[in-house]
């Protein structure tokens, strides 16, 4: 559902529909448009779509469209209809749009709906109710297919579709029967035949399978693991390589091939493609049976896969600047993964794996100017791109560890220099470093694993000083995207800071220092002055004080480096944060990151730098209400660790 503007919201209905003679029928009177044809023209080319569409276009709409009038209370349609086969404009009144009986959101004049059920051909997925009397234009499906599939439309159909999700309520909303393919089992997701072949089995019958069976890959069954050909390695590696057709499948195959159990989520699986580089996945029961094969494009629309495009163009990059041509694109693909209704939890995760990869490559090159490196070394992710949370806005918070008994005069410059370089070369591409310092730029986050132990210890023995505090938090978070991957010795070491009451406690505290914003009557609480005036940072009033509460519980409860709801799920099953709280603290986190990626989004499309200071007015009135809600769910939670921890935070 569109959004709407916070005048156009409390506007009263539009009354100057003029009389017409209705027709009685079961639910709603129904009649041509009236005699004067240049007055619904006028009114459509007021609103979008209709108002980038050419005359001639909207004039065919009023022609062929009917007036429907509903009483109060009426259904338009319900939850579990058919899919819906006219796209319906509001002329005055109000639509409800209900699910389980709670209005999402309500329609005026001149918004449309029944369109995402028309064009998917699914049972629309929410109920349709005039809130007062209420007049519609009904247009037929062939002529709103029609006038929705001009380029000219293209982009509100995106942004309605993708704004038909309902804001997250506090408590998670029941699924429809169809849900998207990023939370729908992978095992129901795959389109093509399998095609079984043994090692044996010449390339020319294997290709003749799949093209008869009209698949792109066909699976190898091997002894303790499977193979896979695909459309790839027929051009790569037989036409190319001039591998004879005769020859066994074997020498053209991939192996062992990347498999994915059958009750994965399509969501999770994109992110384990994209994190491994291939379009391709078997797909195995928990039997150890082959169900089939999973390509990328099963999984989210074509323009959504850009990301697997954009990872594959950064490790061929040959320079900076070519990165830096690269990471224009990194835009398109958020907003892309948006339009493809992929959570924000999902974006962000895919988003860090870029970041992964763009920091990687500008290792690699910058490598290869400095020479050989003299020890061993680790570069470490810090922050929300360590959590796998980075969003648009998100700055890269690094550090470097290096490993052995390397000499600290000749390994340090080295790896000083090599981050100094790697640090130019993501601003190059738009991504800043902390401001705080917290780089690997800075020479203080450049250390020996030693020295980062021994730091760590440190901290956790004397906890005093809100920058020894400070350090932990961001410390904590580390993940390794250079060099050694199963673990670091600064994420490792924080480990036993659940035997340290003592530094706990300070860590509660300085999670409590981040408070939601709750002391408002009728609106948000927002900045008076400079300039963000007006605006609502819901970075700082929203995610912070729940990432850092989940640090602090995730600690607690032993675990160092993970996102934050892996550690809120940790905290429960510990029992360091009590089962309600911290549903309520990840329901709200949700929330937050939604509301906050949606409106990245916005400024994305519109091509201004993102930030997390948001509009309220621009929100409907319910993801108002339950960001309220949120804030003050949160603040509860807060004043509860505060009373049970005597810390004294109100």
């Amino acid at each position: 559902m569109q959004r709407r503007s916070a005048e156009r919201r409390h506007a009263g209905p539009t009354r100057t529909i003029p009389r017409v003679a209705f027709e009685q029928s079961d639910r709603a009177h129904t009649a041509r448009p009236p005699a004067a044809l240049g007055d619904v023209v006028e009114f459509l080319r007021g609103h979008p779509p209709f108002d980038a569409l050419p005359p001639g276009d909207v004039e065919r709409v009023a022609l062929n469209s009917e007036v429907e009038f509903f009483a109060a209370g009426s259904t338009i349609f319900s939850q579990e209809a058919q899919p819906v086969q006219y796209l319906r404009v509001v002329r005055s009144g109000a639509v409800e749009i209900v699910l389980d009986e709670r209005v999402l959101d309500m329609l005026g004049a001149g918004e449309l709906f029944g369109h995402a059920s028309m064009l998917s051909g699914l049972p629309p997925g929410f109920a349709a109710r005039a809130h007062e009397d209420t007049l519609c234009y009904r247009i037929p499906e062939e002529v709103a297919r029609t006038v929705l599939a001009r380029p000219q439309s293209l982009g509100f159909v995106a942004r309605s579709l993708l704004t038909m999700r309902a804001p997250v309520p506090a408590a998670p909303a029941p699924r429809t029967a169809q849900p998207e393919p990023a939370n729908r089992p992978v095992a129901a997701l795959i389109r093509e035949p399998l095609v079984l072949c043994s090692p044996q089995t010449t390339i020319r019958e294997a290709a003749e399978r799949m093209t008869a069976q009209g698949a792109t890959s066909a699976v190898i069954q091997l002894e303790g693991s499977l193979g896979i050909l695909t459309d790839w390695d027929l051009r790569a590696r037989v036409l190319a390589a001039g591998v004879p057709y005769d020859a066994p499948v074997s020498l053209a195959m991939s192996a062992p091939a990347h498999t994915v159990g059958a009750e994965r989520l399509g969501g999770d699986v994109v992110l384990e493609m994209l994190d491994r580089g291939v379009r391709h996945l078997a797909v195995v029961a928990a039997t150890g049976e082959v169900v089939g094969v999973v390509e990328a494009s099963d999984l989210l629309a074509a323009e959504a896969l850009s990301p697997l495009y954009v990872r594959r163009a950064i490790a061929g990059a040959q320079s900076v600047s070519e990165l830096a041509a690269i990471a224009r694109r990194l835009p398109t693909s958020v907003i892309a993964l948006h339009e493809a209704r992929l959570g924000a939890s999902s974006i962000a995760r895919l988003h860090s794996l870029l970041l992964d990869a763009l920091v990687r490559r500008l290792i690699e090159l910058a490598q290869a100017r400095a020479g050989e490196p003299p020890a061993e070394f680790a570069w470490l992710a810090l922050g929300s791109h360590a959590r796998r949370e980075a969003n648009p806005s998100s700055d890269a918070d690094s550090a470097i560890t290096w490993y052995g008994d390397g000499e600290e005069t000749i390994v340090r410059p080295y790896l000083h220099s090599l981050a100094t370089e790697v640090t130019a070369g993501l601003l190059a591409c738009g991504i800043r470093s902390d401001e705080h310092g917290a780089s690997a730029s800075n020479e203080l986050f450049v250390r020996s694993t030693e020295s980062w132990q021994r730091a760590a210890r440190d901290w956790i023995e004397n906890p005093t000083g809100e920058q020894a505090l400070m350090l932990v938090s961001v410390l904590v978070d580390s993940r390794p995207v250079w060099g050694i991957h199963t673990g670091t010795a600064v994420a490792d070491t924080f480990a036993a800071a659940g035997a340290s009451p003592e530094l706990l406690h300070l860590l509660a505290r300085f999670a409590l220092t981040h408070r939601p914003p709750t002391g408002f009557l009728r609106g948000l609480v927002v900045e008076h002055g400079g300039e963000h005036h007006g605006r609502l940072d819901i970075k700082r009033g929203g995610v912070l004080p729940v990432v850092d509460l989940a640090r602090w519980a995730g600690m607690a409860a032993g675990v160092t480096s993970a996102s934050t709801p892996e550690r809120l799920r940790a905290a429960r099953a510990a029992g360091t944060l009590e089962e309600a709280d911290a549903r309520t603290l990840e329901d709200a986190f949700e929330l937050f990151s939604e509301l906050r990626m949606e409106h990245q989004v916005e400024q994305l499309r519109a091509g201004v730098e993102p930030s997390d200071h948001l509009d309220p007015a621009a929100l409907s009135d319910l993801a108002r209400s339950h960001l309220k809600e949120a804030f003050r769910a949160v603040a509860s939670v807060q004043r509860r660790i505060a009373t049970e921890l005597s810390l004294g935070v109100r």
